[in-house]
C-alpha cells in the first residue's frame, strides 16, 4: 500500500459553500439568505432550542419528579473491604487512608456483602442489619457515629 495513493471514498468530501463571491457562483448577492427577514441580515444569531416562535420542546415537555433537598447521601462500604484493613478499630480516618472513601467527613453506611473474620470495632453513621449481625457474630461491635 502506497500512502501517496490514498484517497477518501467517492463523494465523501464536499467543497465548502463559498457565499458572496459574485453572481456566477450561484451564491452571490444575498448569499442564499433570501431577500428580507430576520435571518437575512448579518449579526443574526438564533438561541439554542429556538423554534421560530413556536413553544420550544424543553418548555412543552412535562416536568416530572422531585428532588429532596434534605436527602442524606451515604457512601456504601462492604464488609469485604473492611476485612483488608488491619487493626481492631476502624474509623472514617482509616477508610480514607485505605482509599475506600475520599473524605473523612463523608457519611458512611456499612453493608453486609462479604464476611468479617476478626473482631473489629467499626465506627460508621449507619449499618445494614446483615452487616451488624456479621460484625457482632465475629465478636466485634458496630459503633454509630453521632449525627452532625
Amino acid at each position: 500500500m502506497n500512502l501517496s495513493q490514498l484517497h477518501p471514498a467517492k463523494n465523501s468530501r464536499k467543497n465548502a459553500k463559498r457565499v458572496g463571491r459574485g453572481p456566477g457562483s450561484g451564491y452571490g448577492k444575498t448569499s442564499g439568505r433570501g431577500m428580507k427577514g430576520q435571518k437575512s441580515g448579518s449579526g443574526f444569531s438564533r438561541k439554542r432550542g429556538f423554534e421560530g416562535g413556536q413553544m420550544p420542546l424543553n418548555r412543552r415537555l412535562p416536568k416530572r419528579g422531585f428532588t429532596n433537598i434534605f436527602r442524606t447521601e451515604y457512601s456504601p462500604v462492604n464488609l469485604a473491604r473492611l476485612e483488608k484493613i488491619a487493626g481492631e478499630e476502624i474509623t472514617p480516618k482509616d477508610l480514607v487512608e485505605a482509599g475506600i472513601i475520599k473524605k473523612e467527613d463523608e457519611r458512611i453506611k456499612i453493608l453486609g456483602q462479604g464476611d468479617i473474620s476478626q473482631a473489629k470495632k467499626i465506627h460508621a453513621h449507619k449499618f445494614s442489619r446483615s452487616a451488624q449481625e456479621k460484625i457482632e457474630s465475629a465478636g466485634g461491635s458496630a459503633v454509630i457515629i453521632g449525627s452532625r
